[in-house]
């Protein structure tokens, strides 16, 4: 399936179609010790204390991007040159939420008294490190993380952007981060969680759950649902770079580099003390095919279809994850 065998056209007939009641059972394959152990490897890598707080579009010119992580309000917003700070959601006068507060020529401005934040330290106002890889915006909580501070986030290698197709989803769980990147490290629930969108599913390759072999992740060799008959088959390979990101990378096939990245942000308690975590999904897409350029130029109303279709996706991970974190939190999780 490499650029080079590709057919004229990226849509393939399904010959032999199975039912879903009939595909092969995957639950002897997805053995727990293997997504435990894939799970154990992501969370012992470095984050720097890098949190993804919503997508570089979620930045108006006349609001800050306010969000809870890891309890802590934190609110982003671009000064007069278009630089991104950050800091404290919380005003330092008497509290007031700045997320509330307006941006005027870069300066965010207390709606309660007026105290005006430039992006620099001002009545014990300090600025948190932040960092807009093009896609994500993300701030650093080095109080939360608890790790050694890093300069910069781990920032999956993507597609060039000029050339790519860019979408964020956005979505909120009762779960805790570990959930949703166990979710992503368990690729075998595919065709029989989602078959709507995924068929002919399987996993070729799977790191030890002792950690033996590269841990590099799981390849997959797996066919995109277009309607009825027609998929788009493609190779991906889940990994996770650092303890909060799981990232599906096309390795072969249509869409050769493309990458779907899913971040879990914890956010904070609910009103009932249980954990709250964001997901927040970039799709950058790339293709060398003559009728991307078409597709880039219609990003603006090709965003949303991206975005429902991971919307669609995540209302069952979502169920998956929740359901998960349910479970360990009472002592029932079987895994």
């Amino acid at each position: 399936m490499s650029a080079g065998r590709r057919g004229r056209f990226p849509l393939r007939l399904r010959r032999n179609p199975v039912a879903w009641t009939h595909q092969r059972p995957t639950w002897r394959e997805a053995r727990p010790a293997v997504i435990a152990a894939a799970l154990k490897r992501a969370q012992a890598r470095p984050s720097g204390n890098w949190y993804v707080v919503g997508a570089t579009g979620d930045l108006p010119g006349d609001r800050p991007l306010a969000r809870t992580v890891a309890g802590r309000e934190v609110v982003v917003w671009r000064d007069r040159t278009g630089r991104l700070v950050a800091g404290p959601g919380s005003c330092p006068h008497l509290g007031a939420p700045l997320g509330d507060s307006p941006v005027r020529c870069g300066t965010l401005i207390c709606h309660w008294h007026g105290l005006a934040l430039d992006g620099g330290p001002a009545a014990g106002w300090e600025p948190l490190p932040a960092h807009d890889d093009g896609v994500l915006v993300w701030v650093r909580l080095d109080e939360a993380g608890g790790e050694m501070p890093r300069e910069a986030p781990v920032v999956p290698v993507r597609p060039a952007l000029p050339g790519a197709l860019h979408a964020v989803y956005t979505a909120i769980g009762v779960c805790e981060p570990e959930d949703v990147v166990a979710n992503r490290l368990d690729p075998w629930h595919g065709a029989w969680f989602h078959p709507y969108s995924f068929v002919d599913l399987t996993v070729l390759d799977v790191p030890g759950p002792d950690g033996a072999g590269d841990g590099e992740g799981f390849a997959v060799d797996v066919s995109f649902r277009v309607a009825g008959r027609l998929v788009v088959p493609v190779r991906a390979v889940f990994t996770a770079p650092e303890p909060r990101t799981v990232v599906m990378r096309i390795v072969e096939g249509e869409g050769e580099g493309s990458v779907v990245e899913t971040h879990a942000t914890p956010l904070g308690p609910d009103g009932r003390g249980r954990p709250r975590t964001a997901v927040i999904e970039a799709v950058v897409a790339a293709s060398d095919r003559r009728g991307f350029a078409v597709a880039r130029a219609l990003a603006p109303a090709l965003r949303p279809l991206v975005r429902a279709a991971a919307g669609r996706l995540w209302r069952d991970d979502l169920a998956y994850a929740e359901r998960r974190w349910l479970l360990r939190s009472t002592g029932r999780f079987p895994g």
